[in-house]
């Protein structure tokens, strides 16, 4: 097997300079390359990471990209009265969607980041035959980031190389140090890079130029308890924001467009047993081509450990049926099933 030209994504976090060093030592043909998004507050500086690593780097501008399928996806979905992962959707449309073809472009075969996960395809092991790419989990679980990678095909993990996937967060910080990387971005990225000095209503009420549209907030036997200021403002299991007094918190338990009206219960009432998931990515071979049942982990979440259950699954549609009720099931968010470590696939709670 020919020796493929590699492009390492490199932010300027000791994560992607650290994967950039290990890149660097296990391949001969590495590029660096940096995205922008159009959301930075300072331009990096580029020529420090060209230095530390010792190899050029190219910088593509994928803020039309990243405006059409992460932030208008991320308003769409709010707007619907659900709650967006974005990052999933980068992962998947941009980090190994866009700027792959570009590293493509470049003269790249593969990608790599400085993500905390495993892949398992010919890259990785290549004295197997790999007939079928999959993830995994990283070695680190206080890190793991497999659950922000599930919506990956097995032809883009094909392309893509994690070299942190065995190292802990402060082996790699140990790694840094021996080896004089210094982060030209220390602190840890956002869970929403594009969301940074205001709330997400604040953010969509500016991007959309709407007006906030107050309704009535009703308990689950169908009493108004209160007014809020826009459905936008709101997810479920959301406790911040009710501002209606009880005998214990209110949390979000359903946001009813239709009628423009918040529904509020106490915590014991967010439980569920069960969920329905669209747009399934799998990524297992499958014993049939009709309705399938299998006994997986669910995370409904990414902080969420996961949780024992049955997924009875039809093509890209399935029902989660958990063995203990669940909190606060979230529709937007993705279900990602597990067996052990492997990542069987991943869908868009309903």
């Amino acid at each position: 097997m020919t020796e493929p030209v590699v492009a390492i994504a490199l932010s300027g976090g000791v994560d992607s300079l650290v994967a950039g060093f290990l890149i660097k030592k296990a391949y001969k043909k590495v590029l660096g390359i940096h995205f922008t998004t159009g959301y930075e507050k300072l331009p990096t500086p580029i020529h420090s990471i060209e230095n530390q690593l010792g190899l050029p780097v190219h910088t593509i501008d994928l803020s039309d990209s990243f405006e059409e399928k992460v932030v208008q996806y991320f308003m769409a979905t709010y707007l619907e009265g659900k709650t967006p992962n974005p990052c999933l959707i980068c992962n998947q449309q941009i980090k190994f969607g866009v700027l792959l073809e570009k590293a493509g472009e470049l003269g790249a075969d593969v990608i790599a980041t400085g993500h905390y996960a495993t892949i398992v395809n010919s890259l990785s092991f290549p004295d197997k035959t790999i007939l079928h790419p999959w993830l995994e989990k990283g070695a680190d679980p206080l890190k793991d980031q497999s659950y922000f990678l599930s919506l990956l095909s097995a032809d883009q993990l094909e392309r893509i190389i994690f070299p942190l996937a065995g190292f802990t967060k402060s082996r790699v910080r140990a790694l840094a140090k021996e080896n004089n990387l210094m982060p030209i971005s220390p602190a840890e990225s956002q869970d929403i890079c594009f969301i940074q000095d205001t709330s997400f209503s604040q953010f969509i009420i500016a991007k959309k130029q709407i007006s906030p549209k107050q309704g009535s907030i009703k308990d689950m036997t169908g009493k108004i308890v209160g007014i809020h200021k826009g459905l936008h403002a709101f997810t479920i299991g959301q406790r911040r924001g009710i501002d209606c007094p009880a005998s214990e918190p209110y949390y979000v338990r359903h946001i009813d467009l239709s009628t423009n009206t918040l529904v509020v219960c106490f915590k014991k009432d967010l439980a569920q047993t069960q969920m329905l998931v669209d747009k399934i990515i799998w990524n297992y071979p499958s014993t049939t081509k009709g309705t399938e049942t299998m006994e997986v982990t669910t995370k409904i979440r990414y902080s969420h450990k996961g949780a024992a259950s049955r997924l009875v699954r039809n093509g890209a549609k399935g029902q989660v049926r958990f063995d203990e009720p669940q909190f606060s099931i979230t529709p937007g968010q993705a279900a990602v099933f597990y067996q052990e470590n492997r990542v069987l696939g991943a869908g868009i709670i309903q």
